[in-house]
């Protein structure tokens, strides 16, 4: 039996080894942080300030600007240090904490478009018992629920990765610690682990994929029952902006979670996670806000008061 070392510092590939490129990636995902900070900030302050955003949609829509923030900036601002710095070294540590932290606000996201699916079915099938079904009481359970299971879910998968030994390698193939890649450079036994993914992670992706879309069943069935065209276009305009987010988020999360990661797919798969960690959360603002009318009355509002001949 070969000696091993254990290791206790691990480097991330990173985006890119050529060093003329560091530079204009630096400043292109600064960039888009900065703009993801903006949008999603906006947001919850108008939802925060506009009395008119003060219902249960808009307030789920706060929640998922706040794990927007959070979740890009578990992994941006290491991403631009490592950009400037060209080090890439990270401690095991360290490592194990962004994973925590990112398998919380990621889940969470999954959770709470489950809620939003529920909360826009009693909205639009039981108008007349919206109110007392969606009070603030139960907005705030839900919520409350949510950051729950998605603690003991990241908690859970934490636990078990911490148990692991790096020894294969010190190469981490992705620009932040991800589970997959970790898998890779483990020189335990994973078995646990990767059942943990497939049983638990597949329990909970299935479950919220049918509270998601099992309610747009009965939803899309009362929307063509409605004879206003113009009442109809408002009422799928809101539904088109949630289902838009739901399958970009599940299908990048199940491409890179649930596909087999081979060598020879390193680079698909730093593309599809930078996809769901760092241009969702840019790309969820902005689906909502240009698509949604109360929004733009709410912005010009804010204009209007700000700069009283802006509009």
């Amino acid at each position: 039996m070969r000696n091993q070392t254990i290791l206790n510092e691990l480097f991330l590939s990173g985006l890119s080894d050529i060093p003329a490129l560091q530079i204009p990636l630096f400043l292109f995902f600064l960039l888009i942080y900065l703009l993801t900070i903006t949008w999603n900030l906006l947001i919850i302050s108008l939802i925060v300030t506009d009395s008119h955003l003060h219902t249960p949609m808009y307030f789920f829509l706060g929640n998922l600007a706040g794990l927007d923030l959070c979740c890009s900036s578990v992994i941006i601002p290491r991403m631009l240090f490592d950009l400037h710095t060209q080090s890439r070294k990270i401690t095991i540590a360290a490592c194990i904490s962004q994973v925590f932290f990112f398998i919380f606000f990621a889940p969470s996201e999954i959770f709470l478009l489950a809620v939003m699916s529920y909360d826009r079915y009693t909205a639009i099938c039981q108008p007349l018992h919206y109110i007392r079904i969606m009070s603030w009481k139960v907005c705030v359970r839900l919520v409350f629920v949510v950051w729950c299971l998605s603690f003991v879910y990241s908690l859970v998968h934490t636990l078990y990765v911490s148990k692991l030994t790096f020894c294969e390698s010190d190469i981490i193939e992705s620009f932040f610690c991800d589970l997959p890649q970790l898998f890779q450079i483990s020189c335990s036994d994973i078995y646990i682990n990767i059942q943990l993914i497939f049983f638990l992670g597949g329990f909970v992706a299935v479950g919220c994929l049918l509270t998601t879309f099992l309610p747009y069943v009965y939803i899309f069935r009362t929307v063509l029952n409605i004879k206003v065209k113009g009442k109809r276009s408002k009422v799928f305009s809101t539904c088109t902006s949630h289902l838009t987010i739901v399958f970009i988020f599940y299908g990048s999360c199940l491409f890179n979670y649930f596909l087999p990661n081979a060598r020879h797919q390193f680079a698909v798969h730093k593309v599809v996670s930078m996809f769901y960690s760092v241009i969702l959360p840019l790309l969820n603002p902005l689906i909502y806000s240009l698509r949604n009318q109360d929004f733009r009355a709410a912005f010009q509002n804010v204009l209007r008061n700000t700069i009283p001949n802006a509009i």
